[in-house]
Formats: C-alpha cells, sequence, structure tokens
C-alpha cells in the first residue's frame, strides 16, 4: 500500500466515521419540524373512534423532560380545559410515541402532558368553532405557554395549520363502564419473592387496603388495590411517595390482579 493510497484510506475512513457519528447522534432525520408535502384527504381528516382501551402502564407513570416532572392523571373523566394548542408534523413522522405507537401526521392523534394515555378528546379552536376528535397517545408539548400538539390532520381539520397555533378548548369523552375501572398503586418491584411477601403484609396491615404481587419481566411486582375511587388512589399514592416509596406510581386494570 503506497503512502498516498494509505492517505486517501485514511481521509475516506475518516469522513464516512465522522457521517456516522453524525447520524447516531441525531434522533431525527429533520431539525426543524415541517409540514407535509400534501394536504390530509377527507378520510384522514374523519374523527377519532372513542373506544374503552385499556391505559398503558409505562407511559402513565410520572416522568421528568426538561427538569420538570409530571404526574399524568389516572381518570380523565370531566376534563375541561383551554389553552394553547400547536401541531406537529414530518419531523416525527414515523417515529414512536409516548404510548409505544408510531407516529403518523395523518391521524387524528395528539400529544398532551398529564391525560392518560391512550384516551380521547374533542379538540375546538376557539377562534372559528370548528372542532376534532383525536386519540391522545403522545406526551407533550413541553411548553410552558401550550396545552396540547395536534397532529398536522387534526390542525389542519381545525383551520391552523397556516398559523402553527391556535387557542382551543380540550374535553375529554369517555364511555360508560359496564364495571368501573381498578386502580392499583404499584410500590416496589424485585427478585426475591420472601421479601416482597414480608413487604405486602406489613402494607396490608398499615394501610387496610388488599395488595396483588404479580411477576413481570423477571421481577415480583407489589400492587396495592384495587381502588375504585380516584380521588382515594390520588392520597394514597401522595402518602406513599411521601414515605418510604418515592417511586411508587399509579397503574390500571379492567380486572382484579
Amino acid at each position: 500500500m503506497t503512502a498516498r493510497f494509505r492517505f486517501i484510506y485514511r481521509t475516506i475512513m475518516t469522513l464516512v466515521l465522522a457521517s456516522l457519528l453524525t447520524a447516531c447522534g441525531s434522533r431525527y432525520h429533520i431539525r426543524h419540524d415541517k409540514a407535509p408535502l400534501r394536504e390530509p384527504t377527507a378520510l384522514e381528516m374523519q374523527d377519532a373512534i372513542v373506544t374503552n382501551e385499556k391505559k398503558s402502564v409505562s407511559a402513565n407513570r410520572p416522568y421528568t423532560v426538561l427538569g420538570k416532572r409530571y404526574t399524568p392523571i389516572s381518570d380523565e373523566r370531566g376534563y375541561q380545559k383551554e389553552g394553547i394548542a400547536s401541531w406537529y408534523g414530518r419531523k416525527f413522522h414515523g417515529y414512536h410515541t409516548s404510548n409505544g405507537e408510531i407516529f403518523n401526521m395523518f391521524d387524528m392523534t395528539a400529544a398532551h402532558k398529564t391525560l392518560p394515555l391512550p384516551s380521547f378528546a374533542r379538540v375546538t379552536n376557539l377562534e372559528n368553532g370548528r372542532t376534532a376528535i383525536v386519540r391522545i397517545n403522545d406526551r407533550g408539548p413541553f411548553h410552558e405557554d401550550r396545552l396540547i400538539d395536534l397532529s398536522y390532520a387534526a390542525a389542519y381539520k381545525l383551520g391552523y395549520h397556516l398559523k402553527g397555533t391556535a387557542r382551543v378548548k380540550v374535553e375529554a369523552i369517555t364511555l360508560t363502564r359496564e364495571s368501573p375501572r381498578l386502580t392499583y398503586v404499584q410500590v416496589a418491584a424485585g427478585s426475591n419473592l420472601e421479601n416482597i411477601q414480608v413487604l405486602a403484609n406489613q402494607l396490608q396491615q398499615e394501610l387496610g387496603l388488599g395488595t396483588a404481587i404479580t411477576f413481570e419481566d423477571d421481577l415480583y411486582k407489589l400492587r396495592v388495590g384495587p381502588i375504585t375511587d380516584d380521588n382515594q388512589a390520588q392520597s394514597l399514592l401522595k402518602t406513599l411517595q411521601q414515605g418510604q416509596f418515592s417511586r411508587a406510581f399509579l397503574l390500571y386494570s379492567e380486572q382484579e390482579l
């Protein structure tokens, strides 16, 4: 191998490595969000169909973004709030949402900081009266002055896709359930069943509530419940978090564990 060839080879490999590092360091394929290259179709702008879906356990745990901690609410019934809506499109198209699904800017979906995932909401543009029903399957927008982030198709239907933001009213939509949703508080997880059982007995005596132990992902998980009253669940969670269970969180089930 001549000196000139070695120089060319090293130069090419350096450029290839730099390219790979740049690609690995960037999560999205474009830096700034953009609108799609076509308009949504009438079919794509049909309201989301409201169903009773099982809530995600992992996506409804407390989380921290940009140094701020958010605690998702356990029950969206009665939720209603006004604020600023934005939209997101091509930059995030094809990437995973907080719910583990693939974001499609032409689906009638939305991101919200605290509504359960998934859930449904009617969004009304207060500037023109247009409405859209969306399925919330993502977290955001993480701006203090914004309430909800709609897919491009939903923003198009509400008529603010060119402005970028609009003042809206968000109203959660729920279906009547045959039985109440059950809430549990997960307090601990470990590989030693005996230790988990001892802790379960202690909590039963202290709280006067039932406990459930499940085996998932090679861990025994201890949950307190079930609880059917949301205020009671929130109060219990707060009490446990202020004690020795700072990482406790709520989870939901349509049937007893």
